[in-house]
């Protein structure tokens, strides 16, 4: 019976060629971009779960509190003697273990190369995180100062064939490390990845880092930790005894300015957005529209299938009611309309894999992620695809099915079921839910296309264009001053500026501020973070002085006491216009000094956050790891080949490596300009299988109502008015979701909006736009067979009547 049923169906697909293709082209296209979601997604929600303990492990984050309470600095990472002390105190954790990011110069014989990724780790690390060490022993490994253990692409890339264990490489051209293991690289489903660990006992050398700084720093936020919970752990209990851990290690206040958290391991990735991060996270609200555009692409792919199902009815209701006549049962009929409908989605599978095999190297280009058709094969996968496939053939076949066989055979047979086909309401709701789906990524794709346009365009308050960035090795004997001078000697080398962080990154560093209260200095309420620069960093971002002056070497004073706000700080800390300010005394830190000046605002950070209160100084050099280098002119290649002259001559064992700063800034919104091409994609797509269900609603339309067309015809209707009699109908319900489509997509992309600081309107040409698109596309689609329609010869058609 079954083997009957799919012959029949198959006979059936063959015959209405025009038919199966318009469904078979839109359905494959449903699933495979259903099927390549679906991998992004599983990719997303498959985060740091290599780990054995991936469950019990969470890691410590620090959030610190302005005066008023509210949150002024957000960090995935905790001050060192964090670690030993919460296991100290908590002896119930089961491991405690500490992890120091950093990079360096990395030398063995002829190869140099400048690393990052290089984690100082404790000794434990291999039994809280799962490691597949390839050589050396985990559990000594990393037991002595200064042992490291590559990764083995980094072993491959130092020592190819070679054994590494036992040699000895140079790093920084301070220090001798030797090589203790070889580990297998996280995969690319991971919250970090060390391309080396070297042995947290290298950091108690006073050269490295100091064992007192371990025991007693506070205020070195830096280093990453994660503890192990016994298995059943309620982490909450440990997160309501950290303020009086604090209080009692810090200062009896210290829970009133600092919160200490915890967050699950495989929460990380996509539910952190902390202000430092090991790795740049994704974001739940991403998964979630991507798996809602997956549905919906799919339920679109669907409703083609029911509505032209539903529409060839009067074509098919003849051979139902006959069927009945001769005995057939409802449910046999049913079986046979499922039949057919999982026969199709299941030639339409095997199109969208060939779909998804093409596409899935362009989806990891813009993802940046490393997807495989591999991943198609898993056992989780397969059974995914095989849920999707049965439920889209009976979601599609369902309605026809039901539909089909509820026709009473006399009535069939009489022809009064063909007049009640013209007015199908729920083919009619399907219609509209389409396009209503494709109008909101229209217009959604419009407004963030917008913002990324208003986002390139905004004036920042400086200068990133031209500007290269160098980050030099740094000590008390290095005369950067000379440096700049040789670098300027290029005439296309107008400005060299060095600082303690650059414009994109994010503002980390923050002490307390000071101003006078009274006849005394006194602590601030307001938050201010801190750059450390030189006199050259403000013209060579060309940042503009609301008031005062630059630092100047012909003040002595500035490098000691010479303070420079930003307006927001002025404003906030109680100066109405920038001039009140100069000349006030001001501290910061444990140094005290005045305001020599006040810059415009400008925005270092992206535009996803307000401008930040600023203080800029020139107390401290050595941790202005920064060189910023501006060109002017567009010989880049003469300019940059200078630069690297004067490189290679003051720095010769560090290789040469720059950055453009425009080339950060754009990164820092890549997230959402592959949202804004996925919306494009997406949308285009859902266009495209809308269009084609119109198009195969239009011809059957027309083939239903070929009697009445050349009835008109006869009687001078003109080809226009009955182009747009067979096109009205449809065009009336296009316009519907446009009206429907409108306010959900203005309220979704408001509150994609509000993730950013600054940003643009949401134009209501925007709606028009997309409106008039969608309808203009709608009726293209239409008219091609409408006008088919209207030229037929009208006596042929009453003869086929």
């Amino acid at each position: 019976m079954i083997r009957n049923y799919f012959k029949i169906a198959f006979r059936n697909l063959v015959k209405h060629k025009s038919f199966s293709f318009i469904n078979i082209t839109g359905v494959a296209i449903g699933l495979a971009c259903f099927l390549l979601l679906t991998l992004y997604v599983k990719d997303e929600l498959s985060y740091d779960r290599h780990n054995a303990n991936a469950d019990r492990i969470y890691r410590l984050s620090r959030t610190f509190l302005s005066k008023d309470g509210t949150e002024s600095l957000r960090l995935g990472h905790a001050a060192p003697p964090f670690g030993p002390l919460i296991h100290q105190d908590f002896p119930e954790i089961e491991q405690v273990v500490r992890l120091l990011e950093t990079d360096g110069m990395i030398r063995y014989g002829e190869h140099v190369f400048n690393e990052d990724n290089i984690y100082a780790a404790e000794e434990n690390i291999f039994k809280v995180f799962s490691f597949n060490v390839l050589q050396g022993n985990p559990a000594n490994s990393l037991s002595n100062p200064f042992s490291i253990m590559f990764s083995r692409p980094m072993a491959e890339k130092y020592f190819g064939k070679e054994n590494p264990l036992g040699k000895t490489i140079r790093v920084d051209n301070q220090f001798d490390y030797t090589i203790t293991g070889v580990f297998e690289p996280f995969p690319s489903q991971a919250s970090f990845h060390p391309n080396f660990l070297i042995s947290f006992s290298t950091l108690t050398d006073d050269r490295v880092y100091g064992a007192e700084n371990l025991r007693s720093n506070w205020g070195n936020n830096s280093f990453s930790t994660f503890l192990l919970l016994p298995k059943n752990y309620d982490p909450e209990k440990l997160v309501k005894a950290f303020p009086a851990f604090q209080n009692k290690h810090i200062d009896p206040k210290a829970s009133t300015w600092s919160v200490l958290n915890l967050m699950k391991l495989t929460d990380i990735h996509l539910h952190s957005h902390m202000d430092s991060e090991m790795e740049a996270n994704g974001d739940i609200q991403y998964v979630y529209l991507f798996s809602a555009i997956a549905i919906f692409i799919l339920l679109i792919a669907c409703i083609n299938y029911m509505n032209l199902a539903t529409a060839r009815s009067a074509k098919r209701a003849k051979e139902v009611g006959m069927r009945k006549v001769v005995g057939a049962i409802r449910s046999q009929l049913i079986n046979q309309f499922l039949s057919e409908s999982i026969l199709l989605v299941c030639i339409s599978l095997v199109l969208a894999f060939v779909i998804v095999a093409i596409c899935l190297p362009f989806l990891n280009d813009f993802t940046q992620k490393q997807l495989t058709t591999n991943s198609l094969l898993t056992p989780s996968f397969i059974a995914i695809v095989i849920s999707i496939t049965l439920f889209t053939g009976l979601v599609a076949g369902s309605y026809p099915a039901f539909f089909l066989t509820s026709f009473q055979p006399t009535s069939v047979l009489k022809g009064k079921i063909a007049s009640a086909l013209k007015n199908g309401r729920l083919r009619q709701t399907l219609v509209v839910a389409q396009f209503a789906i494709a109008v909101v990524l229209i217009i959604s794709t419009a407004v963030v296309y917008s913002q990324m346009k208003y986002i390139q365009n905004y004036k920042l308050g400086y200068s990133k264009d031209q500007v290269i960035l160098l980050s030099p090795p740094s000590d008390s004997t290095t005369n950067f001053e000379a440096i700049g001078q040789e670098l300027k000697q290029n005439s296309n080398i107008t400005e060299v500026g060095r600082s303690s962080r650059i414009p994109s990154g994010r503002l980390l560093d923050s002490w307390e501020a000071y101003v006078m209260k009274g006849d005394s200095m006194a602590p601030s309420d307001i938050g201010i973070k801190s750059l450390s620069v030189d006199e050259d960093f403000i013209p060579t971002y060309k940042i503009q002085m609301a008031a005062g002056r630059n630092f100047s070497k012909q003040f002595g004073t500035d490098k000691t006491e010479g303070f420079i706000l930003n307006e927001t700080a002025a404003r906030l800390l109680g100066w109405k216009n920038a001039k009140d300010a100069i000349g006030n005394r001001f501290g910061y830190g444990q140094v005290r000094g005045q305001i020599i000046g006040v810059t415009k605002d400008y925005h270092f950070e992206s535009l996803h956050q307000k401008v930040a209160p600023i203080v800029m100084f020139m107390q401290t050099g050595n941790n202005r790891r920064w060189l910023s280098v501006q060109i002017a002119g567009g010989d880049f290649k003469n300019s940059i080949d200078h630069v690297k002259k004067v490189w290679e001559s003051r720095f010769p064992d560090k290789p040469f490596a720059y950055e453009f700063l425009d080339e950060r800034f754009g990164r820092l919104y890549a997230r959402e300009q592959t949202q804004q091409l996925l919306f494009g994609i997406f949308a285009g797509i859902a266009i495209f299988i809308s269009c084609l269900g119109l198009l195969g609603l239009s011809m059957f339309m027309a083939e239903l109502r070929v009697k009445e067309i050349g009835v008109r015809k006869v009687l001078g209707a003109s080809i226009p008015s009955l182009v747009m009699l067979l096109s009205n109908d449809f065009l009336k319900l296009v316009f519907i979701a446009i009206v429907i489509a409108s306010p959900v997509a203005w309220y979704g992309m408001h509150n994609w909006l509000e993730n950013f600081a600054y940003h643009t309107s949401i134009s209501i040409w925007i709606f028009i736009g997309a409106g008039i698109l969608s309808a203009g596309i709608a009726l293209l689609t239409i008219s091609f067979q409408s006008i088919k329609a209207a030229l037929r010869n009208p006596i042929n058609a009453l003869k086929s009547e």
